[in-house]
């Protein structure tokens, strides 16, 4: 018998991956699809999630507590994705990211709490943990985010797990590195260099090009979240990370390597402020629990190239709105 699930944010890239994961892994799973349809909500996304009969999209957003607690009854488990996650975007409108981030998170615990949801995930980031210099950041290392966006992602981490502690709610927080794949709007690294690339464009690194960072593909990140739906122990934290550490310069050079493209489409620009140097985190605790990425990096690079070169009737439209 499948689970009922209310999934925030599903119109965007890991939550509507995740359905996908869901529905298919198990038809008689359902999914209630709550996204407020912001810039990266898309609507082509939801008409394909429709043709899952699982499926049911309301449009709404996570701090309109009427909505939430409409929704809410019925459903066995909460995965919270609804976030504003740009850091970039964060520098400039930090309070629209705390709106979102902490008090949203906030409507949603309390009504998790008032209809008996049984479980309810918190998924985060690993730049909660702020720059890694070395070694790598298990669950109990020192928050120290760098940007408005990392820092209100580790206020509503911290709230989660206070509802654990003085409520007894069954709340899981992940922190998970970096993640790539299809459906992913074309603003993060690897979606808006492949779509720029592609349109004939130049890319811009910050720097010198050697911030860091671990990439996972976002099904791989999906299968984690499905083991701790079902495994994670109720207030604890979960790293979820592939130990795969690649640099920004090295990031871009694979991508121009497959679209048999050089360095002069590479134009260097000044670093954006608080930029996090690496990114690394211990996730030996989910994999004792039977998970692992499933295929390399490389690999999982060119069918990311191939997907968003065949799907250009997906991003394509979204560059109107995007001011590129």
């Amino acid at each position: 018998m499948g689970r009922r699930y209310l999934i925030t944010g599903g119109a965007g890239f890991i939550g509507s991956n995740l359905i996908r994961y869901l529905l298919e892994d198990d038809a008689t799973n359902q999914v209630t699809n709550l996204d407020a349809l912001t810039y990266a909500g898309v609507p082509t996304t939801v008409a394909e999630l429709d043709g899952y009969p699982g499926h049911r999209f309301v449009k709404g957003d996570i701090r309109d507590i009427g909505l939430v607690n409409e929704l809410m009854p019925g459903h066995d488990v909460v995965v919270h994705f609804a976030a504003e996650s740009h850091v970039d975007r964060s520098i400039g409108s930090p309070a629209d990211f705390v709106e979102t981030n902490v008090t949203g998170t906030h409507v949603l615990l309390e009504a998790a709490r008032a209809h008996d949801v049984g479980r309810f995930i918190q998924v985060s980031t690993d730049e909660v943990y702020g720059s890694i210099a070395t070694g790598f950041a298990s669950e109990g290392a020192l928050l120290c985010p760098s940007s408005p966006y990392s820092a209100s992602k580790a206020g509503a981490d911290l709230l989660a797990l206070s509802c654990h502690v003085t409520y007894g709610q069954d709340v899981v927080v992940t922190r998970c590195t970096n993640n790539f794949g299809p459906y992913q709007f074309p603003e993060k690294i690897i979606s808006f260099f492949i779509t720029t690339l592609l349109e004939g464009g130049r890319v811009p690194l910050y720097g010198d090009g050697l911030n860091e960072r671990d990439w996972l593909h976002v099904t791989d990140h999906c299968a984690a979240l499905q083991i701790l739906v079902e495994a994670g122990e109720p207030g604890e934290i979960y790293n979820i990370g592939a130990n795969n550490q690649v640099t920004n310069i090295t990031l871009t050079r694979s991508i121009l390597a497959a679209l048999g493209l050089d360095e002069s489409r590479i134009d260097y620009v000044e670093d954006r402020p608080g930029h996090d140097r690496r990114y690394a985190v211990d996730s030996s605790k989910v994999r004792a629990l039977g998970w692992q990425p499933e295929r390399a990096f490389g690999e999982r690079l060119l069918e990311t190239i191939d997907w968003y070169r065949s799907r250009d009737d997906w991003w394509r439209p979204l560059l109107a709105g995007s001011g590129r």
